[in-house]
């Protein structure tokens, strides 16, 4: 069955295809013979409750600087068409959660993936807490003698902004860091969100992995390395992937996890693991799909555009 599928993302022109999810995911379903729409999140618009988009035809090639070709920009209603790819990249701010809102009007009826109400409502480093038998000892908090508590209970700890993304502002703070102050009124007047606060795991430099469930099933990972003197393993910062199999404790999180990623009609999600530790539940626009594919891994999105062919053929539930 051949499918209209319109993609909600950043300008297609400036990505750096070798390890867009994104893109990966519209080669496959070009392949597949659907039909793809290209617009950037502000040219979505909602008049009495009709959601539009200004939009343009898009064919894609796996060629760098000359991947995407664009035809001519109409509005479009996007209750008219089969399938919505949200894949903007965060920050998870009110603008993200604007777009979600506007999305939910037509979803189910256009499957949108992932379901965006489920997305405002699982931002990654909280859906996560609904785990805590899987995670490293965590805080949330803007509250000093909290993270002081915490630090004094732990030692080295990582913070990061609530909300971030591809690993900006994630700090160790070692037990007596004379910087601890400094670093706190830095964090305090730069995000109004509050922090999470981890134990430091120190096999990081192991690695970092990411795996990929699609539909609630493990089908791929990649072990991402810090680059030195960092302890950040993005590989937009930096890190190097590596080819790796799943071990026993990191299918048991993925069990764990799976039934209620199904549940909420997350279909593409990515979570990070160090040293057996569940860290983060990625749901807004997961990545390493490429980077899977390019390490002799399976091409994950062939799974991902079963498991929506599945869905939009079948009668949708609201």
């Amino acid at each position: 069955m051949a499918l209209t599928v319109a993609v909600q993302m950043d300008p297609i022109q400036a990505i750096r295809i070798a390890g867009d999810t994104t893109f990966s995911l519209l080669l496959e379903a070009q392949r597949r013979g659907h039909t793809l729409l290209h617009y950037t999140p502000d040219r979505l618009s909602m008049r009495d409750g009709r959601v539009t988009a200004r939009a343009e035809p898009l064919r894609v090639q796996d060629v760098e600087g000359d991947h995407a070709h664009l035809g001519a920009q109409e509005r479009i209603d996007l209750a008219e068409v089969d399938v919505v790819l949200m894949r903007q990249d965060p920050p998870f701010d009110l603008a993200y959660i604007t777009a979600t809102h506007m999305l939910e009007r037509i979803h189910p009826h256009t499957l949108v993936v992932n379901n965006p109400f489920e997305v405002r409502n699982a931002p990654e480093k909280l859906f996560v807490t609904a785990y805590p038998e899987l995670m490293p000892p965590t805080l949330i908090t803007r509250d000093k003698q909290e993270i002081e508590a915490f630090r004094a209970e732990h030692g080295a700890v990582v913070m990061k902004p609530l909300h971030g993304h591809g690993g900006a502002a994630v700090l160790r703070v070692l037990p007596d860091d004379p910087n601890f102050g400094s670093m706190f009124d830095l964090f305090s007047v730069t995000f109004r969100e509050p922090w999470v606060v981890q134990r430091f795991l120190p096999r990081i430099t192991e690695g970092d992995k990411r795996i990929i469930l699609v539909d609630g099933e493990p089908l791929g990972a990649v072990n991402r390395v810090p680059a030195a003197n960092d302890i950040r393993s993005n590989m937009v910062r930096g890190g190097t992937g590596g080819a790796t199999a799943l071990t026993p404790r990191e299918r048991e999180i993925c069990a764990a996890i799976g039934p209620e990623l199904r549940r909420r009609g997350l279909i593409l999600v990515g979570i990070d693991v160090i040293d057996g530790n569940l860290t983060e539940i990625n749901v807004t626009s997961p990545t390493g799909i490429r980077a899977i594919k390019r390490l002799g891994g399976p091409d994950l999105a062939v799974a991902v555009w079963d498991a929506i062919e599945a869905k939009v053929t079948k009668p949708q539930s609201a």
